[in-house]
């Protein structure tokens, strides 16, 4: 589990392509690793991945074919810079919002303006998902947690301040540009929560009994 909250940039130093994975070094700002273990999950561009080494400032995952085919992994290449965060801790402050590291899909930078000190981003990403995203929720792109400011169809803007860009590599977003994308995981769980009330099941809990218990109104 992660906060969107990004610890640093790496550089992407290696990507070997292998017949149904990609092995990915990336090399870490200094300190990031510092007591990161072997098996350790870290979350680069938003993707939740595991450490094959610890302690070390040149980081080493597996790609299966599946992550490549559903993030923006398929496009990165030698140099490139992506957003690094440590997994949270049980006294970590949430800083962002609770997030998986689980892309749910790819949404697509369309313009680019400058708004006094800040700059506004439109994106557009697939129909089914922007249910998930509303006015003044949360998503995650690229592992930045990051506030909805619009919704139009299926499109949404994005207001960012300079300390955002500076520290993630959202400076390096150009029109056209893919990013992954992570919906706010509560929608999820409402979704699932109202769909399952509206079908019989075996379980006693209802939608008038969660009203009743004061849980919905």
């Amino acid at each position: 589990m992660f906060t969107g909250i990004v610890s640093g940039q790496g550089i992407i130093h290696k990507i070997k392509n292998n017949v149904d994975y990609a092995s990915i070094t990336i090399k870490a700002p200094v300190g990031f690793s510092k007591n990161l273990k072997r098996g350790a999950s870290v979350a680069v561009n938003g993707v939740c991945l595991t450490a094959k080494k610890g302690a070390t400032d040149l980081l080493e995952f597996d790609v299966i074919t599946e992550t490549l085919e559903k993030t923006n992994f398929k496009l990165l290449s030698k140099g490139n810079k992506v957003n690094l965060e440590r997994s949270m801790k049980a006294n970590t402050e949430i800083g962002g919002h609770l997030v998986s590291g689980h892309v749910d899909g790819i949404a697509t930078i369309t313009s680019i303006t400058a708004n006094a000190r800040a700059t506004e981003y439109w994106l557009t990403t697939d129909e089914n998902l922007m249910k998930y995203i509303p006015y003044k929720g949360s998503v995650c792109i690229d592992g930045i947690s990051l506030t909805v400011n619009a919704v139009e169809g299926n499109k949404f803007k994005l207001t960012i301040v300079p300390h955002t860009s500076e520290q993630t590599t959202i400076a390096h977003f150009k029109v056209g540009t893919q990013v992954n994308l992570e919906v706010d995981q509560i929608a999820r769980y409402l979704e699932r929560l109202i769909k399952g009330a509206e079908q019989p099941t075996g379980s006693d809990i209802s939608m008038s009994l969660l009203a009743k218990a004061g849980f919905i109104k």
